[in-house]
């Protein structure tokens, strides 16, 4: 893959850089970044998400991305990743910044999220030149630019220790808005969320609190979500809309047998409408 110099302020999207402190003489990228400046938002969290921050990190990144959102992130193991994807299946364009040189992709696990994201129309990008190792400094040095990159941050589960709260702390220096998702207050993994809101971070519930903030030209409405196939599967749609997420529960809630449930939840998945969360766990696309 082609690795490609620029400066900052050579493209109408990465000029927004130019503003924060340290920019970067140079970016290094792969694929291609968009021509001009359209919404962006940088998706952080954990490395090792629950279920919960799988699910909410999943369903606004996917919304966003339908919206025309460019969905930032590191490329890291966790919610990083999870925010990729998902913006890649939503057919979005997402762009990923590198703590190390862009010959050697971090990481190696993670080479084939990579391939994907420019096989889409997306960039992977760094301010490391070829063959520059990943030390521990360097990621927080990204993650400035993670921030810069977008109009604001949005941290889906975070440790009251997380290298997250680095994110958020260059977007408030930067003047970003940073958005966080409530979290159990029995959990770890949501500590930091928890203390950032205490500190006066915007609570998300949904992608469009974000948008509403920094693009609200996009919240035109939206199509009404489409029926199943039949009244077995619109039933099953609508007990999802109601918020129920296990399958012994939905298959209650429909009155179906189970052999019938199972044949139309198949037909769902299949047809890109629900995702499977595990342990027998459900949610809409």
């Amino acid at each position: 893959m082609k690795i490609n110099k620029i400066s900052p302020d050579e493209n109408k999207f990465t000029q927004i850089i130019t503003s924060i402190a340290l920019v970067p003489k140079k970016l290094y990228y792969m694929g291609t970044l968009p021509e001009k400046r359209v919404p962006a938002v940088a998706i952080v969290g954990t490395r090792k998400p629950t279920g919960y921050g799988k699910e909410v990190t999943t369903r606004i990144a996917t919304d966003l991305a339908r919206r025309g959102v460019v969905i930032v992130s590191g490329m890291a193991l966790g919610v990083d990743g999870l925010a990729h994807r998902a913006a890649l299946d939503a057919n979005g364009i997402t762009i990923a910044v590198q703590a190390n040189g862009l010959d050697n992709l971090y990481p190696s696990s993670h080479r084939q999220l990579g391939e994907d994201i420019i096989k889409s129309g997306g960039a992977i990008m760094s301010e490391y030149e070829a063959g520059t190792p990943s030390y521990p400094n360097q990621f927080l040095e990204r993650n400035r630019i993670v921030s810069a990159l977008s109009d604001a941050v949005l941290i889906t589960e975070a440790a009251a220790r997380s290298g997250t709260l680095n994110t958020a702390s260059h977007a408030l220096e930067q003047g970003k808005e940073v958005f966080v998702v409530p979290g159990n207050i029995t959990s770890p993994l949501s500590a930091g969320c928890n203390q950032l809101l205490r500190q006066g971070a915007i609570p998300v519930t949904s992608a469009e609190d974000i948008i509403e903030v920094i693009a609200p030209q996009l919240l035109e409405p939206q199509s009404q979500l489409a029926l199943g196939d039949n009244p077995l599967q619109t039933a099953i749609i609508q007990q999802l809309q109601s918020g129920i997420r296990d399958g012994d529960e939905l298959q209650a809630g429909v009155a179906a047998d189970a052999g019938a449930f199972a044949t139309e939840l198949t037909m769902l998945e299949i047809n890109g409408v629900v995702r499977s969360l595990g342990a027998n766990q459900w949610t809409l696309r």
